[in-house]
């Protein structure tokens, strides 16, 4: 039985704007920075998005290379430890929140309405509120850094009593700072359900939309879902730390290990909100440069809605050792496993799509393929985290830390990096310069594995997390992970020239920059102008 493809856009019609971007029934947008400070349009706003992502990376790896830095050698070298724990705890915040998170809401912008044909997404004004919220939200968490104190120094996961009873004066800001990152996002999957169940082209189901709008979309129910369990869990710290409250603290009857399971109960399905777009970018770029459709379309659907909904039923394997009934051990631990499966249903579907493709090694497939490698290289650790005797050893080791970056640098990181390569043609309407691309990739695909990968070795030989100096026996697994992280840190003002420079000008790109690409956004010019698809395409299914 032929497995069932994904129908293949054909356009009968697509209205996009007259020649200079603007049509002739908008005003004139305001000048200068007014431009960028009221703007509705999902293009300008996804760009917007996208820059503050990139600047916030840039941000987040600054304090992982002091992190880096600092452990480079045994002993105390540059920083105070009180200070190299604000730097882990900063580095993983803003990385989480304010890097990974906001370039894909960025590339939802720029991208969902294009691939089903809407004019914008469906509450412009609240988009432009969404993304104002962050730079605000982000500078007021910076600013803790200089407050009397200090910055959050409990870890990104922010556990009480540490974060509570223990924590510096600033606690309350970062508390702030995250309630309104957490708004914003809550505003922006609203308005993503909105445009996708609202907006699509005439003719054009649910099962007809590219697998980066299903991914987004189910990755829109998940925020909803779980950000205000977020909310929840630090509004109870805000209540403990200034008003007398005892929800974690065991003296006044509170327990902190109930802080652990609301926070993981916000925290898994989060960091499947960092990789189902990812999923879907991935879903976009290897049938394109393998020029064949996506192999198991309708299972890549409801593998990742099994995802999202396995994703609440995993949170406490994060939590093994803090003495669970056995019961809870072995239900965590294999509802753990199970996840495992949607997933390698995923990674199954697109090396069956590379099969006998006419496959072509352009730097989005390379940074694809890369991803697909290293993302499961990651998805074993999972597997070998999620096993709860084991656990009890690789808990809070450095084995930890390889995993959750194996499947956040190669993998989210690296499938925002394809969809950059990958749609700066339609954004820009030029080329990127593809031998800076492919220096940029190889450079990072050495850079990342020769960071993370002997972090494995030095959490299975004990050594602890978030510490500033270490034992003897791991100094040459530091001394590699610390070259390996400048070396990737370098390595990615190349993505930053690549896309200045592709802004600036290039090779020229047609409507259709990529030969096998098949979804609407090829067929609007590019660059796309401001305004696209006032009048709605009408969508026609090619039977296959």
């Amino acid at each position: 039985m032929s497995p069932k493809l994904p129908p293949q856009p054909h356009l009968q019609h697509s209205s996009t704007a007259v020649s200079d971007g603007q049509s002739q029934s908008h005003a004139a947008p305001p000048k200068g920075i007014l431009r960028w400070l009221l703007t509705t349009n999902h293009k300008e706003i996804g760009s917007l998005y996208l820059i503050f992502s990139l600047t916030m990376f840039f941000v987040g790896g600054i304090f992982a290379l002091v992190v880096r830095a600092e452990l480079f050698q045994p002993g105390l070298q540059l920083v105070e430890p009180e200070f190299f724990n604000q730097m882990t705890t900063m580095h993983g915040l803003i990385m989480v929140f304010a890097a990974v998170m906001p370039a894909f809401t960025g590339l939802a912008n720029w991208m969902i309405p294009l691939q089903i044909g809407a004019p914008d997404m469906a509450l412009p004004r609240l988009n432009n509120f969404s993304f104002w919220l962050l730079p605000v939200a982000f500078a007021l968490l910076l600013s803790t850094l200089f407050m009397p104190g200090g910055g959050p120094n409990f870890g990104w996961t922010f556990y009480a009593p540490l974060s509570t009873n223990y924590a510096p004066p600033s606690t309350s800001f970062f508390i702030l700072a995250l309630h309104m990152a957490g708004i914003s996002s809550i505003l922006g999957a609203i308005n993503i359900i909105a445009t996708i169940l609202n907006m699509r082209a005439p003719g054009m189901r649910l099962m007809d939309m590219p697998l980066f709008v299903w991914t987004w979309l189910i990755t829109a129910f998940l925020l909803i879902a779980v950000m205000p369990v977020l909310a929840a869990v630090i509004t109870m710290m805000l209540m403990d730390i200034n008003f007398g409250t005892s929800f974690f603290n065991a003296a006044g009857g509170g327990d902190p290990v109930l802080f652990q399971h609301l926070f993981w109960t916000f925290g898994h399905p989060e960091v499947y909100i960092m990789i189902l777009p990812a999923f879907g970018i991935v879903s976009a770029i290897i049938p394109t440069f393998a020029r064949k459709p996506l192999f198991g379309y309708a299972s890549m659907v409801y593998a990742t809605a099994a995802i999202a909904f396995l994703s609440f039923l995993v949170w406490a394997h994060h939590m093994f050792v803090v003495g669970m009934p056995l019961v809870a051990e072995l239900f965590f631990m294999y509802t753990t496993m199970l996840i495992a499966v949607p997933t390698g249903v995923k990674v199954f579907n697109w090396v069956t799509t590379l099969f006998r493709g006419s496959i072509s090694f352009e730097s989005p497939m390379l940074f694809a393929l890369a991803f697909v490698v290293l993302f499961t290289i990651g998805g074993f650790s999972g597997l070998m985290l999620a096993i709860a005797p084991a656990d009890f050893q690789y808990h809070d080791t450095y084995f930890v830390v390889a995993h959750f970056h194996y499947v956040l640098v190669p993998g989210a990181i690296f499938a925002i990096m394809a969809g950059v390569y990958y749609w700066l043609p339609k954004w820009t309407g030029n080329y990127p310069n593809e031998r800076l691309a492919q220096w940029h990739f190889w450079f990072s695909i050495i850079g990342v594995n020769l960071t993370f990968f002997p972090m494995h070795f030095a959490g299975l030989a004990g050594m602890p997390r978030r510490i500033p100096d270490y034992a003897l026996q791991f100094a040459d697994f530091n001394l590699l992970s610390s070259i390996g992280a400048f070396f990737f840190g370098a390595s990615q003002l190349l993505f930053v020239l690549g896309i200045i420079l592709c802004v600036r000008g290039g090779k020229k790109a047609p409507a259709k920059a990529w030969e096998g690409a098949e979804d609407l956004e090829w067929t609007v010019p590019s660059p796309a102008p401001l305004h696209t698809f006032e009048t709605p395409p009408v969508f026609h299914r090619i039977s296959h």
